[in-house]
């Protein structure tokens, strides 16, 4: 079942799609009001045109139920003044096409009695209901974008911020100790550095001769 967004959505559509007959019939000073909610009803939208004569309001009218149902299987919920031609309405519901003779439209003014309404032109219109379902396309891709990431995506580091990776850290070696040189004494030293003296030989004293 369609969303309240969504029905509105399709609504605009067929709006869009009965004001672009009104332009190619030739249609004059076409508007779309866009009615407050309060002051609506049923209906959200009022698309009002005028014709020049009874045939070429026949025409429009017809047209724009062809065309709706033909393309897009909707038929009006009601028709009411085709056979005059001076006021032709097609209810549809969720919105309403009048289409007037211009003497007719200028007596009954009715963009006047909808004072609340907002009024457009198709082209506005148009440009409007193009925005809109842009939009919804993008939001309907972001969204399908997210579900098909992996589940490992959303650990990646953002763009931008690499995380540096840590440098593995050795244990500090432990530095090599010199041998302790062994304390020698002052006195050693001072037998190592002095010669040792030739050890003195007896004089052996010889009996002196006699005369």
């Amino acid at each position: 079942m369609a969303s309240s967004s969504q029905h509105h959505q399709q609504t605009r559509i067929l709006v869009q799609a009965a004001a672009a007959v009104c332009e190619d019939k030739k249609g004059l000073d076409t508007r779309i009001l866009e009615l407050d909610p309060i002051d609506a009803g049923l209906s959200d939208f009022f698309l009002v045109t005028s014709a020049t004569n009874d045939r070429q309001a026949i025409a429009i009218a017809d047209e724009i139920e062809h065309r709706l149902k033909t393309e897009y299987g909707v038929v009006p919920n009601s028709v009411e003044g085709r056979r005059h031609g001076e006021w032709i309405l097609l209810d549809y519901v969720d919105f309403v096409v009048h289409v007037f003779l211009v003497e007719r439209r200028a007596f009954y003014d009715i963009e006047r009695l909808r004072k609340t309404a907002r009024p457009l032109t198709p082209a506005e219109f148009d440009a409007e209901l193009k925005a809109a379902l842009t939009a919804k396309t993008l939001a309907a891709r972001k969204k399908a974008t997210v579900k098909a990431k992996p589940v490992a995506a959303k650990s990646k580091p953002a763009v931008g911020k690499v995380k540096a990776k840590p440098v593995p850290t050795k244990a500090p070696s432990k530095p090599k100790t010199k041998p302790a040189k062994k304390s020698v004494s002052k006195k050693a030293q001072a037998g190592k550095a002095a010669p040792k003296k030739a050890a003195a030989k007896p004089v052996s004293k010889k009996p002196a001769a006699r005369k």
